[in-house]
Order: C-alpha cells, then structure tokens, then sequence
C-alpha cells in the first residue's frame, strides 16, 4: 500500500484529501503545519507528499526546503489558493514535483497522485 502524507491546516481540506486517496487504496497520515510534518517525514517514509504553503508555524515552502535537505526522491506536490508565478517557481527550485490549485476535484488530485507515485 503506497504511503501518503498530506499537510494542511485546514481539518476539511486534510480530512477531503484523506478520504479521496484512502478509497483509492492508499494510507494517509496527515499534519495540520510544515514542523508536523517535517517531524512524521524523519520517522516515516512516505511515497509522496502533498502540503499546502500558507500554514502557521511553519509554511509549505519552509517545510519543502527542509524536506529536500535530506529526501531530494520523494515526490512532492503542492496542493494551495496560491496562484502567484513567483511562488510556483521558488515552489519548483526548491524540489516540488508538481502543483494544484484548491479547490481541486477529487478526482484530478487521484490522477495527479497515480502519475507521480510509482
């Protein structure tokens, strides 16, 4: 069963991404800021993440840049309101595989999910 982390700090969108991929077969651990998550990554290995960027604590950029410091393999996608190109390529240089847009269709987040995790 292939492992996924998402990362929100909204209880909806976690729990909305949670049960779209668990009735496709995965399991799904969940963190509410980027500092949560960056604690599950260094006991777990998960076969993609998916976090949002604006979080409290620590934001998904943060928690990306930390990430890839010692996981540069793990796909990683940024599931976020934010549309700004700016975000989108310091998201891409600092080792995110892929981005979508909230709100998403369940469905477009499953297919994104199965390209990327092998």
């Amino acid at each position: 069963m292939k492992k996924v982390l998402a990362v929100d700090d909204s209880a909806t969108m976690r729990n909305l991404v949670k049960i779209a991929l668990e009735a496709e077969g995965f399991s799904v651990d969940t963190a509410q800021n980027g500092q949560e998550a960056l604690e599950l990554t260094k006991k777990n290995t998960y076969d993609i993440v998916i976090s949002d960027i604006n979080m409290p604590v620590m934001d998904g950029l943060q928690f990306l840049k930390e990430f890839r410091s010692f996981n540069r393999t793990t796909p990683f996608l940024m599931l976020t309101t934010e549309t700004e190109a700016k975000k989108k390529e310091e998201a891409k240089r600092l080792g995110a595989t892929g981005w979508i847009v909230k709100p998403f269709k369940p469905e477009d987040l499953i297919k994104v999910v199965r390209r990327v995790v092998r």
